[in-house]
């Protein structure tokens, strides 16, 4: 009799010590879980890198700012080569400088020439067929272009400007001259009377 109330003790026993670490076991596996989480601050680390981007963005900008200044420093003066002419021969001593201008190896497109009277034949002659035809010549830019100072401001840069003072006002000749150096990229050269182009520019050439 003894031996029967003996063995449910020890299956009650051995029940009871089971239950108590399997709740143990199953509260510590759960706090390991938020462990990882604040692993988390990680991601707030992230934008430190971010940060020397910044710095990297201000390098170009200061690049860029560098070759700034330098770079309408060149263009600013072209150089300027006086070609003393009567107001009657400056068309002529103009073509003169084309044909040495292409002899020398310039292509036909680098030149613009201006004349401050009467306008250059081809001028003439292309206009009879019309200002569109005409300024489309111009800006197909593959060969040398006549213009007056009439309507020269239409006519986009070259390298090289050629002004003949062939009459027209001081005011005409003025203009001219003021179009053709901003026109000019490196070299303007002027055919007329050295004492009129003098006045005009108020310094010598």
């Amino acid at each position: 009799m003894p031996l029967i109330p003996e063995e449910p003790q020890i299956h009650e026993s051995a029940q009871g010590p089971r239950a108590t670490p399997a709740s143990g076991r199953t509260a510590p596996t759960p706090r390991p879980v938020p462990g990882p989480r604040p692993a988390a601050p990680s991601r707030p680390g992230r934008p430190g890198p971010p940060r020397p981007a910044p710095p990297v963005q201000r390098t170009p900008r200061d690049a860029a700012a560098k070759p700034g200044p330098s770079g309408p420093a060149a263009p600013a003066a072209p150089q300027i080569q006086l070609i003393p002419a009567s107001a009657q021969g400056a068309l002529d001593a103009a073509e003169e400088a084309v044909d040495l201008l292409l002899d020398a190896g310039r292509a036909p497109s680098d030149v613009l020439v201006i004349t401050t009277g009467e306008q250059h034949p081809w001028a003439t002659h292309e206009l009879s067929f019309g200002e569109t035809s005409y300024w489309a010549q111009h800006d197909a830019c593959d060969d040398v272009f006549y213009t007056d100072a009439t309507i020269a401001a239409r006519a986009a840069s070259r390298p090289v400007v050629v002004v003949a003072v062939n009459g027209g006002t001081e005011a005409a000749a003025a203009s001219a001259l003021s179009l053709a150096h901003s026109r000019a990229n490196t070299l303007l050269i002027v055919c007329g009377d050295p004492q009129q182009i003098n006045s005009v520019l108020g310094a010598g050439v």
